[in-house]
């Protein structure tokens, strides 16, 4: 009997019903899209701010002490220790290895080179051993594809990467400008005058990076070790990963924490916890967070999800307004109504209870509709920001429809507990 009445109450006055409906399916749209956005902003972001290149820094332990400046190391390139190539597949065994995107080891060197255009050698010459585009084998037969290019996807290049199994090289903007090379020329490589690689390395490609690397020449990285004379070893490495935005616990030294803590901190993809991880499976090393790039993801994503919600909450509060509005006007139009069921034996509770169900229905639709209206406006937001959608979320829906049926209760509180206490007999009487 009740569900009837329900169902017989929420079928009239279908004007006021709509209106209602209406608000609530806005409202809600807009918290969905906001929820959808929310959820997938930090992976979309995470992917995105890896154009700003590498955020770790491995170098070895056993380093002169650390000189760095708005994360431009600044050691000699020549001194301290060096590390083994051969442990470098170890980094994707880390518990974080589907976050590390991406690393190259960089051996740097002062040489001296000699275009083919050109009859005299050009002395202290930065030369920078890399790897372009690597393969990396990997423990369980597969193959992790990395290099500079991918930890440094800003830099741009005119021509193409050259190949790390062949003679080739990369010069940069600024010293093909002094040396008048082009694409297509050869350069030959020395310390001291003493040519260590066998044949002159081809240029493949120009680079542009706005940094100091205009000023070098790039080589393969098995060219830069024969010519320091470090076979299967790097000085540094550039390791870029997908990270959480970094909080006062994650700054917290690991040393301190208590072991629950410390657990959480491990299974959280904090850049300090990948930067721990690697120095486990990597022995010698310290590594290093570039807070410039870290930093800035964390900035913009806090400020990016901080609009987001303010953005929710005040489409809850329109769409509170809105259903309290209607409520409100919806009661005084059915005062007579409300009435006669006292008259006839309701109680207050009964009362308010069955306006309550019928405002709850009207929200689970309301709801219902925004929730499809909010997931093509993720859509269209999620396409032009980020380049991809986000996908539908189950939790998600659940928490539209409950917000929407706070929103609602909340909204009518007002006017059903005025309801509730209405006196029979002036109503009535006409009064």
């Amino acid at each position: 009997m009740f569900l009837r009445l329900v169902a017989d109450s929420f079928t009239r006055r279908p004007r006021r019903k709509v209106l209602t409906a209406a608000a609530l399916s806005l409202g809600m749209a807009v918290v969905t899209a906001a929820l959808s956005v929310s959820l997938d902003v930090g992976d979309r972001l995470a992917s995105e701010f890896r154009s700003l290149g590498a955020n770790l820094l491995v170098t070895p332990q056993a380093d002169s002490l650390p000189l760095e400046i708005g994360g431009v190391d600044y050691r000699p390139v020549n001194a301290g220790a060096y590390l083994p190539e051969a442990d470098l597949p170890k980094i994707k065994t880390v518990f974080w290895h589907n976050n590390i995107i991406a690393f190259a080891p960089v051996l740097e060197l002062q040489a001296e080179a000699l275009p083919s255009a050109s009859q005299t050698w050009i002395d202290d010459v930065s030369l920078i051993g890399t790897w372009a585009d690597h393969l990396v084998p990997l423990s369980d037969g597969g193959r992790f594809p990395t290099g500079i290019a991918r930890t440094s996807p800003w830099w741009h290049i005119d021509g193409r990467w050259f190949s790390d199994d062949a003679q080739e090289c990369v010069v940069g903007a600024a010293f093909r400008e002094k040396s008048h090379v082009k694409i297509g020329d050869s350069i030959s490589l020395a310390t001291g005058k003493v040519t260590k690689i066998p044949s002159p390395l081809k240029v493949t490609g120009i680079l542009s990076s706005g940094g100091p690397e205009d000023e070098s020449i790039l080589v393969p990285l098995r060219s830069a070790q024969s010519l320091a004379g470090k076979p299967g070893e790097y000085r540094k490495l550039y390791v870029s990963a997908l990270t959480k935005p970094e909080d006062d616990f994650a700054r917290r030294d690991p040393k301190t924490m208590k072991a629950g803590e410390f657990e959480r901190w491990s299974c959280t993809p904090y850049v300090s916890s990948i930067a721990y991880s690697i120095k486990e499976v990597l022995p010698g090393t310290d590594v290093r967070v570039i807070r410039r790039v870290a930093e800035g993801e964390g900035t913009i994503l806090t400020r990016v999800r901080a609009i987001l919600w303010m953005v929710t909450l005040v489409a809850l509060l329109a769409a509170a307004l809105a259903v309290g509005a209607s409520s409100a006007a919806s009661v005084i139009e059915r005062r007579t109504e409300i009435g006669l069921m006292k008259a006839l034996g309701a109680g207050s509770g009964t009362v308010g209870f069955l306006l309550a169900a019928e405002q709850l229905l009207l929200a689970f639709v309301g709801g219902g509709m925004g929730y499809s209206l909010g997931i093509i406006l993720a859509r269209l937001v999620g396409q032009k920001i980020f380049g991809v959608a986000p996908a539908p979320s189950l939790l998600v829906l659940v928490t539209v429809l409950a917000l929407a049926a706070g929103v609602t209760l909340l909204g009518s509180a007002i006017p059903l507990r005025r309801a509730s206490r209405y006196d029979p007999a002036p109503i009535l009487r006409g009064e």
